[in-house]
């Protein structure tokens, strides 16, 4: 009996071994997929099991962030970059622990197959499962948003859908044309025309038409400084009239260094009671043509329509400003060039320069024929 017992006790040892190893081979992965979530479907018994046990091993380096609290960073996945070339520029730049381990998990998990090609703003402070999940959506939180000079708030508005911001151009209109915080210098009822200032600028996607609209005119109260802002009182203008001079400054000039002596024309003209004779502010009052909102050239009739932005027909400055000026046309209204011209047509050459004139008969033989 003893014999007996003694020669069955080997077969126990080998099914119990074999027991141990099928229980191990269905157990490992059940616990790598309590911890890591579901193995993609085109890995076979094999490789799930291999896969299992080496994240099992190292969950540390995926369940832990490498550096709490750093900052992000930008890292840009190239289109076509290979996942193993990922993992090891992730690793390098401190974002991801160990390149391998985090290579393991994408295939494991299927993640390998979509990581997106853009740019990421990634932190050291994400645990790796965290980084992989995130290289699936290059959609990025911020975008950038482009105010061209000259644009009136219609242009801008125009812009929003292609933007990547989530703002309706009559949404922004409406805010524009009646700003919740409007800034002291604004008259009441006063549209953000003006006052819009330009530049690119980096907003969240639920930036809302509001704060856009608070964006832009906080801007143009910073750039407003105290020298400026000196400047343009020392010629008797409010900061609204000042913005609404520089707005058919912007709007005539092709090159910043020509402002001053155009800012001039208009001062000289303003001084001696002369119509201001400006083509931009009767583009303003025709508006949008259905191809433009910048009728050129104009024809004679159009210098006679009735409007209160027509500069040839009504003296002084229009009762608002046209445009969305830039730093340089503001500047040189404050700081004009010192000349005698009152009048500057475009040369002939094409070029976007201009020739000035003191005479009326000056400016005839300036005109291109």
């Amino acid at each position: 009996m003893m014999q007996f017992r003694r020669s069955l006790l080997p077969w126990f040892l080998i099914l119990l071994a074999i027991f141990a190893v099928l229980a191990t081979f269905f157990f490992l992965p059940s616990m790598a997929i309590e911890s890591f979530g579901q193995p993609a479907p085109n890995l076979g018994a094999g490789q799930r099991y291999n896969y299992s046990i080496k994240l099992l091993l190292e969950s540390e380096a995926l369940t832990q962030p490498c550096n709490p609290g750093a900052p992000e960073q930008i890292f840009v996945v190239q289109e076509g970059e290979t996942v193993n070339s990922i993992a090891s520029r992730l690793e390098g730049a401190g974002i991801v622990c160990d390149a391998q381990v985090f290579r393991d998990y994408l295939v494991w998990s299927g993640l390998d197959r979509t990581i997106q090609a853009g740019t990421y703003r990634l932190s050291p402070g994400l645990t790796g499962l965290q980084v992989a999940r995130a290289l699936q959506d290059a959609t990025p939180t911020e975008v950038t948003f482009l105010v061209y000079a000259g644009w009136r708030m219609e242009e801008i508005a125009e812009a929003l859908p292609a933007s990547g911001l989530q703002i309706t151009p009559e949404a922004f209109l409406v805010e524009a044309y009646l700003p919740a915080n409007p800034p002291s210098f604004l008259p009441a009822g006063a549209s953000a025309e003006g006052f819009l200032a330009p530049g690119e600028y980096t907003l969240p996607r639920t930036t809302t038409a509001e704060q856009l609209v608070s964006v832009l005119i906080q801007n143009f109260v910073f750039e407003l400084t105290p020298e400026l802002q000196d400047g343009l009182a020392a010629h008797g203008l409010s900061v609204y009239q000042a913005v609404i001079l520089a707005s058919i400054v912007e709007r005539e000039a092709i090159f910043d260094e020509e402002m001053p002596v155009i800012a001039s024309v208009f001062y000289n003209r303003l001084r001696i009671g002369m119509n201001l004779q400006s083509d931009p502010t009767v583009q303003y009052a025709i508006g949008f043509t259905g191809e433009t909102w910048w009728k050129n050239p104009l024809s004679l009739a159009d210098l006679e329509i009735d409007s209160p932005f027509n500069t040839y027909l009504y003296p002084g400055l229009p009762p608002a400003p046209i445009s969305n000026p830039s730093r340089a046309a503001l500047e040189a209204v404050a700081f004009p060039a010192q000349t005698n011209y009152y009048y500057f047509s475009a040369m002939c050459d094409g070029s976007g320069y201009h020739n000035f004139a003191e005479t009326f008969e000056e400016q005839l033989a300036n005109l291109c024929r």
